[in-house]
């Protein structure tokens, strides 16, 4: 038997939104459909984002501690740090060190906030522009400091073109075109019949996915903390 011997299938932007109208019995005809199907998979892209953690969207990145100061801003794009250490260098040699997130009420509860040391613990603090890292105690002057953190980035934009990719794994294709025919669905009063379906449709499919691409290194559950095996 002859296969292909490739493995590149993918859609463009212009692919997706008409698998999307096709199943929700509906057809792509004008340009206001093409922008209220594209407002509407920016949209579900930050659904996906509140729905947990992609794993795909962690990324790595460091950042230059300032002795004497304990608050820094992180740019837009970064959404939330998964794992915080506290990098140092000495003699060629890299060192990195588990530091702990706390919540706000036990930031609030350290007596000094402007005590200097090594930093052991931090603090995400969010707001709509972004999100701040508060160190605690604040980095002094004894050795240079990084934070190396993972974080969440955000999913771009889908953007204009319609020969734009959409920045999630193909893997992940089959869910965003019954998300996406789900939620066209529901903006047509033609095809609100089969509004639950489709969305039994994008749930199964999300289910699935997420199965897929959940983190398979295994724990060690033991009280006071974790290991990885």
């Amino acid at each position: 038997m002859t296969t292909s011997g490739t493995t590149s299938f993918t859609l463009d932007l212009e692919d997706i939104l008409e698998e999307a109208f096709e199943r929700a019995g509906l057809e792509l005809r004008s340009g206001y459909d093409y922008r209220t199907a594209r407002r509407s998979l920016d949209l579900m892209m930050l659904e996906w984002q509140n729905r947990g953690l992609n794993l795909w969207t962690v990324q790595a990145a460091e950042l230059d501690l300032v002795p004497g100061i304990a608050s820094y801003t992180l740019t837009g794009d970064k959404l939330d740090i998964v794992e915080g250490l506290l990098r140092t260098s000495s003699g060629g040699q890299q060192t990195d060190l588990s530091m702990t997130r706390i919540s706000v009420s036990s930031y609030a509860r350290e007596t000094n906030k402007n005590t200097e040391g090594r930093p052991i613990r931090y603090y995400v603090e969010r707001s709509p522009a972004g999100i701040t890292l508060n160190l605690w105690p604040v980095p002094d002057s004894t050795t240079a400091y990084k934070f190396a953190y993972y974080y969440m980035g955000r999913i771009e934009d889908t953007g204009k073109p319609a020969s734009n990719n959409v920045d999630v794994p193909d893997r992940y294709l089959p869910c965003l075109v019954a998300g996406l025919a789900y939620h066209i669905a529901s903006k047509r009063p033609e095809a609100m019949q089969i509004v639950p379906q489709l969305k039994q449709v994008y749930e199964e499919q999300w289910n699935l996915v997420s199965d897929a691409f959940r983190e398979k290194a295994s724990l060690f559950v033991s009280p006071g903390g974790y290991n990885d095996l």
